[in-house]
C-alpha cells in the first residue's frame, strides 16, 4: 500500500504549515497523493474554520501547486465540510463552486434547540462537559443521540465522499459520561452503520486522536471497524495532519490494524475517482 493523505489542514484554517510545505514533505516521504481539506467557512467567529474571503486564494493556490508538482505527486483540492441542519451550505454547492475533487463530511458542532447554540465536541474538555449540561440539561444519551442523528442526516442529505472521524463524540468522554459498551450507544452505532451501508460513503479511519494523545482508540474504533468489514463498507486512512510532520502519523500501524480486522483493501483517490487498493 502506497502512502497517501487526503485529510490535511494548512494555514488556510487551523493548520500550521503552508500547502507547499506539506507537498515537499509528502514528496520526501514518497507519498503517492496529498489532498488539502481545510475546514470550510462557517460563522466568522469560528476561528478554526477558513474565512470566506480566503476561499478563492485557497482554490487558486492548490490548483497552482497541483500543476506545479504533477510530475512528483498527485495533489487534490477538498474541504472538510461541517454539517449543521438548516445552517450550513449544501455540500454539492461547495463542490461545484470551489471545484473540489472530493468532499469530507464531518460534525464538530451539534445543534441545540436554537440556531446560535452548539455543542462543540473538539477543543478544550470544558466545551464538551459544559455543552452537555447547558444544551442537553446533563442528559448525555440525548446529547450523543443528537450527534449521531446529525451525522445520519448528513449522510442521507449531503452524501459526502468521505465520512470524517465518525465517532469523535467519544474523544472527550474518556469513560466519564457513558460507557461505550452501553446498549443505547451500540444501537446508535448500528443505526449509523445501517445508513452508511446503503450509501456510497467511505469511512475514514482517523489516526489523530491516538498520535495527539487525546484517545487510545482510532476514530472509529474496533467495534465500528469490525462491522464495516462485515458489511463491506469501504474505508480509507486519514491522519488529519495539522502540520507537515504529521502527514503519516500512525499510518502504518493503522494499515496493520485494518489487515488484522480482515480488510483486504482501502479506498484511494486517483484521477478523479475513488478506487480500491490492496493493503
Amino acid at each position: 500500500m502506497k502512502y497517501f493523505s487526503y485529510h490535511t489542514h494548512s494555514t488556510y484554517c487551523d493548520g500550521k504549515g503552508e500547502p507547499e510545505e506539506y507537498i515537499k514533505e509528502a514528496v520526501d516521504l514518497g507519498m503517492r497523493a496529498i489532498g488539502f481539506s481545510s475546514h470550510a467557512p462557517l460563522n466568522e467567529s469560528i476561528h478554526w474554520a477558513m474565512k470566506t474571503s480566503n476561499v478563492k486564494a485557497y482554490q487558486e493556490e492548490i490548483s497552482r501547486l497541483k500543476e506545479e508538482y504533477k510530475s512528483e505527486i498527485e495533489v487534490y483540492l477538498s474541504l472538510e465540510l461541517d454539517y449543521i441542519p438548516g445552517i450550513t451550505k449544501p455540500f454539492k454547492t461547495w463542490k461545484n463552486s470551489a471545484g473540489l475533487d472530493y468532499t469530507i463530511g464531518s460534525v464538530h458542532l451539534v445543534k441545540g434547540d436554537s440556531n446560535d447554540e452548539f455543542w462543540f465536541l473538539d477543543g478544550p474538555d470544558t466545551n464538551y462537559s459544559e455543552g452537555i449540561q447547558k444544551l442537553f440539561r446533563g442528559d448525555v444519551e440525548k446529547a450523543v443521540s443528537a450527534y449521531f442523528h446529525q451525522v445520519i442526516e448528513m449522510i442521507e442529505s449531503q452524501k459526502p465522499d468521505v465520512l470524517g472521524h465518525i465517532d469523535k463524540v467519544k474523544m472527550n468522554n474518556k469513560g466519564r459520561f457513558f460507557e461505550e459498551s452501553e446498549e443505547w450507544y451500540l444501537n446508535l452505532l448500528n443505526k449509523t452503520l445501517d445508513v452508511i451501508e446503503k450509501s456510497d460513503c467511505i469511512v475514514e479511519v482517523n489516526t489523530r486522536g491516538i498520535y495527539k494523545g487525546k484517545s487510545d482508540k482510532l476514530f472509529p474504533d474496533d467495534y465500528f471497524l469490525i462491522e464495516c468489514c462485515k458489511r463491506n463498507i469501504p474505508v480509507t486512512i486519514g491522519t488529519d495532519a495539522h502540520q507537515p510532520a504529521e502527514l503519516l502519523s500512525h499510518f502504518d500501524e493503522t494499515g496493520k490494524k485494518l489487515k488484522q480486522i480482515g480488510f483486504k483493501q482501502v479506498s484511494v483517490f486517483h484521477k478523479g475517482i475513488w478506487i480500491k487498493e490492496s493493503i
